[in-house]
């Protein structure tokens, strides 16, 4: 069932079943990506504290590096979140509060994420560079992810919306 001109399924001819469970197939391949990245990241900030040159780090990268920490881990929380939740609903007929949960807890964890990148980005430039461009360049970082990852699909939401009102 296809909608040739979009190559999309037709989704009025699906049934609410089929739906469901294709946004949840949907939603969970979109968390695996994104789990995968912030796990990369949250090892990665776990091995700093071990590494040789730590004590150098001042007081404003120990900051950053435990902003960064926690991000990457509360952001893990969120990602993982649905896949363990999945298991718990198990034939329970609870898939789609699960999904709606989930899509939230997609957010929350991407904003996390992007907390977790910023700080990161901003410690390593405090160590390497100095503190004006580690707050350039974390500032570079939030900009850029907030934008392609929270901002721009709103906007594209209201205005979609408001198109769709100025038809109808």
């Amino acid at each position: 069932m296809t909608d040739t001109s979009h190559g999309e399924p037709d989704r009025e001819r699906e049934s609410h079943k089929e739906r469901v469970d294709r946004e949840l197939a949907e939603l969970l391949q979109g968390l695996r990506v994104a789990v995968t990245g912030v796990q990369v990241l949250f090892a990665f900030l776990l091995t700093v504290p071990f590494q040789q040159g730590f004590g150098k780090v001042d007081a404003a990268g120990l900051w950053l590096f435990f902003i960064a920490l926690m991000g990457a881990a509360l952001a893990s929380v969120c990602f993982i979140t649905p896949a363990a939740q999945h298991r718990v609903f198990f034939r329970t007929g609870l898939k789609e509060r699960m999904i709606k949960r989930a899509n939230s807890l997609g957010i929350a964890g991407a904003a996390l994420l992007l907390i977790a990148m910023t700080a990161a980005v901003a410690m390593v430039a405090e160590v390497v560079l100095n503190a004006w461009p580690a707050t350039l360049f974390g500032a570079v970082v939030a900009l850029t992810a907030g934008w392609f990852w929270l901002l721009q699909p709103i906007t594209d939401i209201y205005r979609t919306k408001g198109t769709l009102e100025e038809k109808s």
